[in-house]
């Protein structure tokens, strides 16, 4: 790193034997139990900490160790000792910028042989990569391992939780699951993968019980988080594709360049979360996330569906992988990987995706594609959005306008769900009392009816003629009037001009936005949902039905419970039985038991193994 001012300078393979000390294993045991008796001794502890007794039942003598005084003799004797080892790099990255040298070289050639040496010389800087620079110091000590049963403990199962704090998820999917293959007592969380810069991170679980491979992706909750979801701008899906080109697929800038910080490490930790001798094939992939975490599960889930497990680059590019995906391959496997042309990457048994709150990821080009591969790579892919969800509608199509037609879409189909104030409704009758009672709850695009999409765009423009339009209704009236004339009334007549206007006059004072959208060819449909879009925004609503809570609590009346923060889950029937004041209050106090996103995300980062 000091030659290459941060740039990697070269390489070296060395086998971990070849660096231990010359002296036989008999020595150098020997040498270190010797060596902690004398510590043991030195510290007047040596007596205390081997013991001789007679055994009564027996008549033997017996040793009597005691563990915990060993191995502080050994951390006092070896703490700090070690034997430092030298690697010399061996091999180096081929140079991509050889004009200097290659210029430097015809110089020299020149002024010895003339325009043939200049030839020559230029020929050899294009060829030569220099000497290969740099060397690491690798430092080893010796820790004895005591006596013992070095067996796997059996271990507790991981207790799945949410972002914030009283969310259960473990315990809302244990209660509401039909599907028990996802379910597992051997279920263990494997690390994090966290990047500094670009603030992408994501966690990997495992149950080798049941072949499963999770993965999370973190949401947004950190400053660089929000540069990220800010921008609009977009990149070649393929890195080194053509982005002026229409026809490219393309993403969110911000979004690519967060994934492909941690992407290619995320797949060889796939690759070797698998047990001993098994492959990835025998195992069934599950990625999610929320919000930002969504949109990088989606695009993550798009990779791998299209070019499986490839762990020799990060997200797709033109150059091929790099060459040693064999030893990857071999140290993953244990089996020797012949060399030559790479083995193609390893797919999953199968793969499925569930996100919550996603953005939109990427152009149409990037959804035909993502879509062409469900069913085809991805085996299910669900997005899930509460509600009014303002993220969920984000970024915007004609945000990017002023730019040159930056277009946005969703991926897969959309899954809306509803919280519990919203199947508070009024009760029949005269007394104008609320109640909670169930209606429909889910919603699944292209399952449940043949209604549009909410979350999507939808067409924007419509015949300013068109019926339901002012102008429409409008021609409609004019045109009823014309159609029941006969020829008695074809004469004017101030009686049937007074009827007409009267109409008009009525249609007119039933004017709203929409009608006057209508007036330029915005259809009326679109332009409701763009004013029921930003009125959650400036009341808060739009952002509100983003957080966790929100969706843990939709997630659970889909489930048939009523999940809140801090609360034990009920079935929905009992929420039927209570008054409107109990419910509403019971909302209220889980909303005091929430803490900000901030502070779990550092309770995360500290709690969480990092990679």
């Amino acid at each position: 790193d000091v030659v290459g001012g941060g740039s990697p300078i070269g390489s070296a393979h060395k086998k971990l034997t070849e660096l231990l000390p010359s002296t036989n294993l008999g020595d150098t045991v020997s040498m270190m139990k010797d060596q902690v008796i004398q510590q043991l001794a030195k510290s007047g502890k040596l007596k205390d900490a081997i013991r001789v007794r007679v055994n009564e039942e027996t008549g033997e003598e017996e040793t009597i160790v005691d563990q915990d005084m060993v191995m502080q003799a050994i951390n006092e004797s070896y703490g700090d000792a070690g034997t430092v080892n030298t690697i010399k790099m061996t091999s180096k990255p081929r140079k991509k910028d050889k004009g200097g040298q290659r210029a430097g070289a015809m110089i020299a050639g020149a002024m010895i042989a003339g325009p043939a040496g200049a030839a020559v010389g230029g020929l050899l800087g294009s060829i030569y990569e220099g000497q290969v620079r740099g060397q690491v110091e690798v430092k080893l000590k010796y820790t004895p391992i005591p006596p013992g049963d070095l067996r796997l403990k059996e271990r507790n199962r991981y207790e799945v939780k949410g972002g914030l704090p009283g969310i259960e998820w473990g315990q809302l999917y244990e209660k509401s699951s039909i599907d028990s293959s996802l379910a597992s007592d051997d279920l263990e969380f494997c690390c994090a993968v966290l990047h500094d810069d670009t603030g992408c991170s994501c966690a990997i679980y495992r149950s080798l019980e049941k072949r499963l491979i999770c993965l999370s992706f973190r949401g947004t909750c950190a400053p660089i988080d929000l540069v990220t979801d800010a921008s609009i701008a977009q990149s070649a899906w393929v890195d080194g594709e053509d982005v002026e080109d229409p026809d490219t697929v393309k993403i969110h800038t911000g979004f690519r360049k967060s994934l492909n910080s941690i992407s290619r490490r995320l797949k060889e930790l796939m690759l070797a979360a698998v047990a001993p001798g098994e492959d990835l094939s025998d195992y069934d992939v599950l990625v999610t996330g929320h919000s930002l975490g969504g949109a990088l599960a989606t695009s993550f889930v798009m990779d791998v569906a299209e070019y499986g497990m490839d762990a020799g680059r990060g997200l797709p590019q033109l150059e091929p992988s790099e060459p040693w995906w064999s030893s990857i391959a071999s140290t993953i496997t244990g089996k020797k990987v012949q060399m030559g042309a790479p083995p193609p990457p390893p797919r999953p048994k199968s793969l499925k995706m569930y996100n919550f709150g996603s953005p939109r990821v990427g152009n149409d080009a990037f959804c035909r594609k993502f879509d062409s591969l469900v069913g085809n790579g991805i085996d299910e892919a669900y997005r899930i959005v509460n509600d009014q969800d303002a993220v969920a509608r984000f970024p915007r199509t004609m945000n990017g306008l002023a730019l040159g037609n930056i277009g946005y879409d969703h991926c897969g189909p959309t899954v809306l769900i509803t919280e519990i104030e919203n199947q508070i409704s009024k009760r029949d009758g005269n007394d104008g009392a609320s109640k909670f009672q169930k209606s429909e709850m889910l919603w699944i695009e292209g399952e449940s009816n043949g209604a549009a999409c909410p979350v999507r765009d939808g067409e924007a423009l419509s015949d300013p003629l068109g019926s339901g339009s002012l102008l429409g209704d409008i021609n409609d009236i004019v045109g009823t009037f014309q159609g029941n004339a006969n020829e008695e009334d074809k004469a004017f007549s101030f009686s049937k001009l007074g009827n007409m206007a009267e109409k008009v006059t009525g249609r007119l004072q039933q004017l709203n936005v929409e009608d006057v959208a209508s007036i330029v060819g915005i259809d009326k449909k679109f332009t409701q949902r763009e004013v029921k879009f930003l009125r959650s925004i400036f009341s808060g609503e739009g952002l509100m039905h983003h957080m966790e809570d929100r969706y843990y609590q939709g997630m659970g009346m889909c489930s048939g419970y009523a999940a809140l923060p801090g609360q034990e889950l009920r079935p929905l029937e009992e929420l039927e039985a209570m008054d409107v004041a109990e419910i509403e209050e019971a909302i209220n106090e889980s909303g005091n038991n929430m803490s900000s996103y901030e502070e779990q995300y550092k309770v995360w980062t500290e709690n969480a193994p990092q990679v």
